[in-house]
This record gives C-alpha cells, sequence and structure tokens, in this order.
C-alpha cells in the first residue's frame, strides 16, 4: 500500500518565496495562505524551507527581524523527496516528527511539489475508504 510513488500524491501547485523576500511579506503571504510552511526557491531550484518555527526562533527576540530576508532566517539543509521515492518513506519520515512538509524535486534539484503529512494520511484513508465518510473532497 505505501509502495506507490509519491508524485502520485504530492500537490504540484506550491506557493513559493525567494530568499530576497522580507520575513514580513512572508508571513502575511502565510497568514493569508494558512500555511505553516514554504519552500524557498531560487531559479526553480529547491534553495531551503521556511516554517513558522524559524521564523519563531528567529524572531521572537529580535523587534526588528521583519526587515531581514528569508535567506536569513530559514532552514536551508532540507530533507526532501524525489518523484519516484515511496509514499511509505514520505510516512516514515513524518512519523519522526520532525517534518510536516517535504519538497520533491528531481535530480537536477528543481522543485516538482510538496507532500504534506495529511497527504499521506488522505491517501492511505482513500485506499481503505474510497468514497468520503464525514468529509467532502474540496479541490
Amino acid at each position: 500500500m505505501m509502495n506507490e510513488e509519491v508524485r502520485t500524491i504530492m500537490s504540484t501547485k506550491v506557493t513559493t518565496v525567494t530568499p530576497n523576500q522580507t520575513v514580513d511579506e512572508v508571513l502575511n503571504l502565510m497568514e493569508r495562505k494558512r500555511l505553516q510552511q514554504l519552500p524557498v526557491v531560487e531559479n526553480g531550484k529547491l534553495v531551503g524551507l521556511i516554517t513558522t518555527y524559524d521564523l519563531w526562533k528567529n524572531c521572537r527576540s529580535n523587534p526588528n527581524c521583519s526587515e531581514n530576508t528569508v535567506g536569513d532566517v530559514m532552514t536551508s539543509a532540507v530533507v526532501k523527496l524525489a518523484p519516484k521515492d515511496k509514499v511509505g518513506t514520505a510516512a516514515e519520515l513524518f512519523m519522526d516528527r520532525r517534518f510536516k512538509t517535504l519538497p520533491v524535486v528531481n535530480l537536477r534539484n528543481d522543485l516538482k511539489g510538496v507532500v504534506t503529512a495529511f497527504d499521506v494520511i488522505k491517501y492511505s484513508f482513500k485506499k481503505e475508504y474510497p468514497q468520503p465518510i464525514l468529509y467532502a473532497d474540496r479541490l
């Protein structure tokens, strides 16, 4: 069941930011779109990930943090998946409890999509219950 490739469940319409954007811009974007983590890309290449935790950690004692750039506060050592990696690999990484979103990149490090813990839960649930029971599938 978990041997399917992550490209079958990943989201390909991904909101991204660049290293040059300000923390204030990213905070507004995260709030508006209700996101907790965003891939950071430069020329289509994944260069990092910025999370609400990164913002909290770097900005809680710095009142001028909103003027910093994403590149100042992002995490650049990012665990990522390839499109052909298995859903089970993503599930195992999520069980480690350090990740909520995993970027999916090709061999050239081009961002192809993201997989979230929710995507894995939804995939597993739909295998058992193909028709929704208590929720409506919204695209």
